[in-house]
């Protein structure tokens, strides 16, 4: 197969996860017969610095021209002010809308052999397995808003359409057709005009899926039960801002944030895929960067937008194997246990493989 990937490297530990990432996919490449060409553009903090755009037209057209973009991690300090009127975070919203990338899916395991970093009893995390699907390009992120500016108020509008809600459920119920046929759409219908919009159509679509469980959580449910029994959910469905939220609280059930990966994916084969974890400048050059999330990232778009699973579950595999040889990064080493550095992780990764 040729394939051209777009890789936007960011800002923080974006870089170098991106390189240690990129030595993998040549390694699966050459495994495998495959010639993959990666092109480099700018996005977020970077961008900001060099062209005044979180998302340079230049970027916009590399991406137009792959077969899927390949995100590492923007912001940091230097560009934080919520007021300014360039941030790096409108970057990735401009992107997301860019291309349709409407929903959002991000998994969440449990890794045995770092359950000592799950602050949950054992018996909770046996058999974790969770997809999120959030929906990534409406809600309360995209809708109509007031800055506060010289008044005291200032208000965000939670819109949502029911088309906006089909097209995700139908994501979302397909999804657990290949996994455990079970779906929990999370809303606030007790509230929200929204919400109850959401309700009501992700039952009508449910009707084409007989053979899929559907539940339907309240989020401060969901929030709770995601800590009492999260063995329980197979697919979560959630709007923007609640999806977000949700997934970030489950990455304690991997063990760190730098576990998670994700891909943002509209009606057809392309996408974007990204860590969860942000652009962590604290530790950014220090070679303490956790690389999995990006990894684990890169086989998803293995899966989704090239349709290689052999050479996506050839990465997981190997990732678990390290994991299970007792190799840790400093986000997931216990106390008095020894660590790697990121490139020794995928130096391990890359032995796995071969």
């Amino acid at each position: 197969m040729k394939a051209t990937i777009a890789t936007l490297p960011g800002d923080g530990i974006g870089p170098e996860v991106m390189v240690e990432t990129l030595r993998v996919l040549s390694a699966i490449g050459s495994k495998y017969g495959h010639d993959f060409t990666t092109t480099e553009s700018l996005i977020g903090g970077i961008a900001i610095d060099e062209t005044g755009n979180p998302l340079p037209d230049e970027t916009i057209k590399t991406c137009e021209e792959a077969d899927a973009i390949l995100l590492a991690a923007v912001g940091g300090p230097k560009w934080s002010d919520p007021t300014s009127d360039v941030r790096p975070e409108q970057g990735l919203l401009k992107i997301r809308q860019h291309f349709g990338l409407f929903a959002n899916l991000r998994p969440v395991k449990t890794y045995p052999a770092l359950a000592s970093h799950v602050p949950l009893r054992a018996d909770l995390i046996e058999g974790v397995d969770i997809l999120f699907v959030r929906e990534l390009t409406g809600g309360i992120y995209f809708g109509q808003r007031k800055e506060m500016g010289d008044s005291d108020e200032a208000y965000d509008t939670m819109l949502y359409s029911r088309p906006e809600v089909e097209r995700l459920a139908h994501v979302a119920f397909r999804a657990a057709q290949g996994r455990r046929n079970k779906v929990t759409s999370v809303d606030k219908a007790n509230v929200l005009a929204s919400m109850r919009l959401w309700r009501k159509t992700v039952v009508q679509v449910a009707e084409d899926y007989e053979d899929v469980e559907l539940e339907h959580l309240l989020v401060d449910a969901c929030t709770m039960h995601l800590l009492t029994r999260p063995s329980s959910f197979d697919v979560i469905m959630a709007g923007n801002m609640f999806g977000d939220i949700l997934s970030d609280e489950a990455s304690v059930l991997a063990g760190s944030l730098g576990m998670l990966p994700s891909a943002s994916l509209g009606a057809g084969r392309f996408g974007m895929y990204e860590p969860v974890h942000g652009s962590a400048p604290d530790i950014a050059g220090q070679g303490k960067a956790n690389p999995i999330g990006m990894l684990l990232s890169l086989a998803m778009l293995l899966r989704y937008s090239l349709e290689l699973e052999e050479e996506a579950r050839a990465i997981e595999t190997a990732i678990d194997d390290v994991l299970a040889d007792g190799l840790r990064t400093p986000d997931i080493a216990s106390k008095g246990e020894a660590v790697c550095s990121t490139t020794e992780f995928v130096d391990a990764v890359l032995a796995k493989l071969a």
